[in-house]
């Protein structure tokens, strides 16, 4: 499967990224300087420690649950769902089950 995706190109963005055992799988669609998008793929029992940024960011959940704890409240969400990440707000997720999820970050 291609790193890369034309500008003008449909794509159903859940099947642009496939699982792998024991990892957390990345797929960067857009990188500009106003902001990014970007595609992962959590393996059960991975996560992303609890860290920060300085930009906004929303989560879209293409597939599975996840759970990601933002400011030390953790929430539930399941495929079709989005929250907020807040910039300078830490946090964190974990996959309880494989998720595939779209991550779109606002840079200021």
């Amino acid at each position: 499967m291609s790193n890369e995706i034309s500008a003008s190109t449909q794509f159903t963005p859940v099947d642009q990224i496939e699982y792998m055992d024991h990892s957390v799988v990345s797929k960067t669609i857009i990188k500009k300087p106003a902001g990014n998008i970007t595609l992962f793929a959590f393996d059960k029992g991975e996560g992303l420690a609890e860290h920060s940024s300085p930009h906004e960011a929303i989560v879209q959940l293409l597939d599975g649950k996840a759970e990601i704890m933002i400011g030390g409240t953790p929430y539930l969400l399941g495929s079709g769902q989005c929250i907020i990440l807040p910039a300078n707000v830490p946090h964190a997720l974990k996959a309880n089950e494989r998720f595939k999820m779209m991550l779109t970050m606002i840079k200021n």
